[in-house]
C-alpha cells in the first residue's frame, strides 16, 4: 500500500501573516494578500453557489461594497464551486432575484473558484462538524501589511450581520489610527476608551485632552471622538 500524504496547514491567527495564495476569480487571477498591499480585505467564504443564505449575503455585501471601498477595504468572496458555477450564479442573482429591496444587484468583487479546497484549507475554512464539502461562513480581515486582524466564524445555517462587519473594520481603523480601544456596541461618534498605563492619572498625562477624560476606575477611562475625526482617518486612508 501507497503512503500517501495529505499537506496540513494551522489554522491561521490574529497577528499572523495572512497566507499567500493563487487563485482564479470571477474578475480574473488574483495573487493575495500581496494585489492588495496598502488595503484593508474582508476574504469571506460561503459553503455553496445557488444557494439562499448565500444569496441573501452577496445581495447585501454588492449593495454595500461602495460603503467597504470608501473605507479603503476591498472584498474577496471564496466557495469550493468552479467558475462556471460563480457566473451562472451572480448572472441569476442579477437578472432574477429581487429580496429585501434589492434588485439589479451585480457582483463586481471577485469570487474565488476553490474546486480543490486548497484556500478553504489553508484558513481553515473547512469544519467536518459542519461538512467535509462546504466551507463555513468565515470572515477574515486583512489590513494593509497583509495581517490577520480579525476572524469571525459563522455555521451554515447563520446568515452574516453585514452591519456588524462594516462597524469592526471602522472600529479597528480607529483603533489604528487614534491608539484607542472601542467598547461594546461602539459606533463612530460614541466614546472611546483610552489605554491606560497602570492608572488613569498616567494615562491622561499622554492625552492632550486629558481634561475631557472620564474615569471609572483606575483601570476603565473614556473620552470623545468625534464621528467625523473617525470618517476623516478613515477616508484619508484611501
Amino acid at each position: 500500500m501507497e503512503n500517501q500524504t495529505q499537506e496540513t496547514y494551522a489554522m491561521p491567527r490574529i497577528g499572523e501573516k495572512a497566507p499567500s495564495f493563487k487563485a482564479v476569480t470571477t474578475q480574473g487571477d488574483i495573487n493575495f494578500p500581496e494585489d492588495y498591499s496598502g488595503k484593508w480585505v474582508i476574504l469571506f467564504s460561503h459553503p455553496a453557489d445557488f444557494t439562499p443564505v448565500c444569496t441573501s449575503e452577496f445581495m447585501t455585501f454588492a449593495s454595500m461594497e461602495k460603503k467597504f471601498n470608501d473605507a479603503n477595504c476591498e472584498l474577496v468572496g471564496l466557495s469550493v464551486d468552479g467558475l462556471y458555477s460563480h457566473i451562472a450564479w451572480l448572472r441569476t442573482i442579477k437578472e432574477k432575484i429581487e429580496y429585501n429591496g434589492m434588485k439589479d444587484i451585480e457582483v463586481k468583487f471577485p469570487l474565488i473558484e476553490d474546486i480543490s479546497m486548497n484556500v478553504a484549507t489553508k484558513y481553515g475554512m473547512m469544519m467536518p462538524g459542519e461538512s467535509n464539502t462546504k466551507a463555513v461562513r468565515a470572515v477574515f480581515f486583512v489590513d494593509p501589511k497583509g495581517m490577520i486582524r480579525a476572524i469571525i466564524y459563522y455555521p451554515l445555517s447563520l446568515g452574516r450581520n453585514f452591519d456588524e462587519l462594516y462597524r469592526a473594520l471602522i472600529a479597528m481603523q480607529a483603533a489604528d489610527a487614534f491608539s484607542i480601544a472601542t467598547p461594546a456596541d461602539w459606533r463612530p461618534g460614541d466614546d472611546v476608551i483610552v489605554p491606560t498605563a497602570g492608572s488613569c492619572g498616567v494615562a491622561a498625562e499622554r492625552m492632550a485632552d486629558k481634561e475631557n477624560m472620564k474615569c471609572y476606575d483606575w483601570f476603565f477611562c473614556t473620552k470623545p471622538l468625534a464621528k467625523a475625526d473617525v470618517e476623516k482617518a478613515v477616508l484619508r486612508q484611501q
